[in-house]
């Protein structure tokens, strides 16, 4: 731990501390505020939840609130860039690190490649509207090659290459626009609002006898529960899809290392952000179901067609702004997190270290954000990602969860570590957020597990050829630098 914090200000390694509280908060507001409200909404009521869709934002939420404040401590102590490896690799140890870190590319890379392809759609439909068709070939999840997609992660990238804090500006601008659309909705929603639209609020539970084998939870094929949609059920298995909406609180902590107060900013960041999209998720759902039966939503855009459904395209033609708006955030937050999680790997000798190295005039690992840039973008551009949503939910799930034990391991190894923030009711409230993030992955389809235990292993697999052997803990580099070698 004490190595991860020295090594913040190595010359030609070192980051700029140029964010606030207010920018980190900007930051979680921007990167959560995208695909939960402006997609998942109508997907969740109409398939799982009914009207009761707020309830599986909120039993989301408790999960992420209950992370959140681990992540708050952590991030405070220990303000190092990276995230969840670097906790893992400060408490745990480097395979686990290595693991999350590996883990935590299914969540940031996979994810902004996904987004990007969603913002291509909204894209599309919004030159539409305006009279410019694009041809399919270009555009969408059936696209050859979609452009559209590869060009806002490119323009992304150049932003996140030119220094963190010209991106948080953007950012904030952007984040502006999409919750004053998000506020229009629900002020605007309130006037179409019909209450029999809200009977019942949670539908009677339905046997859904077609979804079986690697489709169905892995809840129902462990203690063999008959596969069903709504009631309870059909929230708590909501709620682990609308976890989905909330990916992103945790990106804040991969920008500590440029935080100019980290101790006080980032628990207040981290937390104000989560709240405050929580209570705009709530809301919105509320008033989308309000507006339309459940059963009516649609599954791809279901704030725009909500409005159509009561007579206001034009409405609906704000709404396609403030989701291309809320899309560029998520795409621009999750690249700017992957960025930092690969710099610290590579600080460590997990990856090359050349890609740690820090442009000398704009402050920012310029490497490894061109690199990850190019990949997401060819990604987005060849690969339609939207089956990819729960390999992303399961990914930072598990992380959520290596976070939370790693907590209580830091309050027993490290007690006098100062600490400015810390989880009250510890070790409670850590084994809670366990709890919840753990019964949360069991309801993700099993097939879901078993492509992440594929990918887990790959995983092991790159570490034990070139991150073992290359490491600063314990590779050749470590006993010219005096660490400790293995065994």
């Amino acid at each position: 731990m004490e190595r991860s914090i020295r090594e913040t200000d190595e010359p030609g390694n070192r980051l700029r501390r140029e964010l606030s509280a207010l920018d980190l908060t900007v930051f979680g507001v921007g990167v959560i505020v995208g695909t939960g409200i402006f997609v998942l909404t109508g997907k969740v009521a109409k398939e799982n939840a009914g009207p009761a869709v707020a309830l599986s934002f909120v039993v989301a939420a408790i999960a992420c609130g209950l992370a959140a404040l681990c992540y708050a401590e952590f991030a405070s102590t220990v303000p190092v860039a990276g995230s969840a490896y670097t906790f893992s690799y400060a408490t745990i140890g480097e395979l686990p690190a290595w693991i999350i870190g590996w883990d935590l590319m299914l969540e940031l890379a996979l994810g902004a490649a996904t987004v990007a392809v969603g913002w291509s759609g909204y894209a599309k439909a919004l030159l539409g509207d305006l009279g410019w068709n694009l041809p399919p070939s270009i555009v969408g999840e059936k696209a050859t090659f979609n452009v559209p997609a590869t060009l806002i992660v490119l323009v992304v990238t150049a932003l996140l290459v030119l220094g963190v804090k010209i991106s948080s500006r953007v950012n904030a601008a952007i984040v502006a626009i999409k919750i004053t659309v998000v506020l229009f909705v629900i002020v605007a929603g309130l006037f179409f609002v019909r209450a029999a639209n809200y009977h019942p609020f949670i539908p009677k539970a339905v046997s859904t006898a077609e979804v079986h084998g690697g489709k169905a939870p892995l809840i129902q094929v462990l203690f063999g529960y008959t596969p069903s949609t709504y009631g309870w059920a059909g929230i708590f298995a909501g709620a682990a899809i609308v976890f989905f909406a909330f990916i992103g609180f945790d990106v804040v902590a991969t920008a500590a290392e440029e935080t100019k107060k980290p101790q006080r900013d980032l628990p207040v960041g981290i937390i104000t952000s989560l709240v405050v999209c929580t209570v705009l998720y709530v809301a919105v759902s509320l008033v989308v179901v309000g507006m339309q039966n459940y059963r009516h939503l649609s599954v791809d855009a279901p704030l725009a067609e909500a409005f159509k459904a009561v007579g206001h395209s034009g409405f609906a033609t704000i709404v396609s702004v403030g989701a291309l708006a809320g899309l560029t955030t998520v795409v621009l937050i999750l690249m700017l997190g992957q960025s930092r999680v690969f710099f610290a790997m590579s600080r460590d000798g997990l990856l090359p270290p050349g890609l740690a190295h820090v442009h000398p005039r704009f402050g920012t690992p310029y490497r490894i954000t061109i690199i990850i840039g190019v990949v997401v973008a060819l990604i987005a551009g060849l690969v339609p990602l939207s089956a990819l949503a729960d390999l992303v939910n399961i990914g930072t799930l598990f992380a959520f969860v290596v976070v939370s034990i790693g907590v209580v391991i830091l309050r027993r190894t490290h007690p006098g570590l100062p600490r400015s923030f810390r989880v009250p009711a510890s070790p409670i409230a850590a084994i809670l957020a366990v709890l919840a993030c753990g019964y949360l992955m069991l309801n993700l389809p099993a097939e879901t597990w078993l492509r992440f235990l594929v990918w887990m292993i790959i995983g092991f697999a790159v570490y034990f050829v070139y991150g073992r052997r290359n490491s600063r803990v314990g590779g050749p580099r470590a006993e010219a630098e005096g660490s400790v070698p293995r065994g």
